[in-house]
Formats: C-alpha cells, structure tokens, sequence
C-alpha cells in the first residue's frame, strides 16, 4: 500500500502541472521555461474600424447575330448606366468608363461551328470614390436599371462594391502596440505570481494582421464597410 501511495505522488504533480501549463496557455501564457529563466507570451489586439474608398464596377452585356446590334445595345447601356450614377451624385471624377468589347464566337481559332448569338460584347463602369456609405447606397438602388432591360452582372461584376481599407498603415501601429501592451501585462503578473521579476525582451514576432468582416468571421472582408483588425503578436521575456 505504501508503494501504491509513492506512486501516485508523481502522477499528481504530473497532473497538476499539465493542468497549470492548460490554465496559463489560455490565459496567453504560450511557454515557460526554467532552465534559461524566461516566459514566452502572445499578446492579442482587435480594432474595429470603417472602410476609407469603395471600388463599385458595373459590368452590363449583350449578345447578337449583328456586330452593329450589339454595340448600339452596350452603348446605349452604358449612356444609362452613367446617368444613374450621375443621379446618385457621384461626379466625373469618380466615375471611370472602360472601352466596350464585342467578340465574334465565330472568329475564334477553336470556336464552335454554330452559335445561338454570334457576336457577345460586353462594358463595364467603375466608381471609385472614398465616399463609401453613398457606393453602398447606389448599390441598392439598380432596380430600375434592370427594369429597363440592362444585364447587370457576369464575371463576378455589376453586383456587390468592395471596400477598402486605405488608411491601413496609420492603424499599424496602433495595433502592434496594444499587442505588446497586452502581452507585457500577461507576462508580467505571471513573473509575480512565480516570486519573480519581469526581464528584458529577447525576441519578438509581431505577427500578420488580418483583415476580419465587422463580425470578425473569416469570409470576404471586402463586401462589409466595417471591418475588424486582428494581430497576436509573440514575445519572449527573461525572468529575475
């Protein structure tokens, strides 16, 4: 029974310490060594912030037996497209207008034989325009665009703007600094709490940002105006 008894001390302190070493990694607390006296920590920062510029591309097609059918078709589209961007507000500036593209299915080296249309074209319109709320806005106004018969839309166009985030660089720091804060905290009450002081820093690795949606999930950041900002940054301090 006394043997049993010895046994099952080292199996406790085992269990204790896997159980202090689970606390203390949820706690940031990624590694702690004794034999060179230092603490291993990862800090964590998250920043919500609003998108600064709003790219909107409008992508309309048409498709024909006649070449002159279908570019007096997009012509026309693209003359209406511009003037609702106009009535939304947005001036010359903000407005970009791409070159149409007609294609003759036929012509192609490899094509098909017979076709049900020959000639397939397509045009497309850009906002671009740091006034974000009035893009996503507009967006939701293409109603009566489609009601006059445009196709909007193909290729990934004509449906959803994507934000962006300009001023990225000037939030950088912001955030890289409240991870070391954040970090050095977590670092310093686990030095006290061990009867030892905080030493100086060894190494550092600050991370990747990620460019979250504004509910923090992993899906396209591009389609929110808001957005999260998210870093864990590593570092490792000495203990005295």
């Amino acid at each position: 029974m006394a043997e049993a008894k010895i046994g099952l001390i080292p199996a406790l302190l085992l269990a204790g310490g896997v159980a202090f070493a689970g606390l203390q990694v949820g706690k940031g607390i990624e590694r702690f060594r004794m034999a060179d006296r230092s603490i291993t920590v990862k800090g964590l920062a998250e920043r919500d912030v609003k998108s600064d510029f709003a790219v909107w591309t409008l992508s309309f097609r048409r498709a024909a037996d006649e070449f002159s059918a279908v570019q007096q078709a997009l012509t026309s589209d693209r003359e209406q497209v511009v003037s609702f961007l106009r009535s939304q507000g947005f001036d010359d500036a903000e407005i970009e207008v791409r070159p149409l593209q007609v294609q003759d299915l036929l012509a192609r080296e490899y094509g098909p034989e017979r076709v049900a249309l020959r000639f397939n074209g397509q045009g497309q319109v850009t906002v671009k325009s740091a006034r974000v709320e009035a893009v996503a806005a507009a967006s939701n106004k293409v109603d009566p665009l489609i009601a006059t018969g445009i196709q909007l839309g193909g290729d990934g166009h004509g449906e959803w703007p994507s934000y962006q985030l300009r001023g990225f660089n000037d939030i950088k720091p912001l955030l890289l600094e409240e991870a070391t804060r954040s970090a050095r905290e977590q670092a310093t009450k686990f030095a006290a709490d061990a009867g030892a002081r905080l030493g100086a820093l060894k190494n550092a690795n600050q991370g990747a940002i990620r460019i979250l949606d504004d509910d923090g999930s992993d899906m396209d950041s591009s389609r929110t105006i808001g957005k999260r900002l998210r870093v864990v940054s590593t570092f490792e301090f000495g203990l005295e």
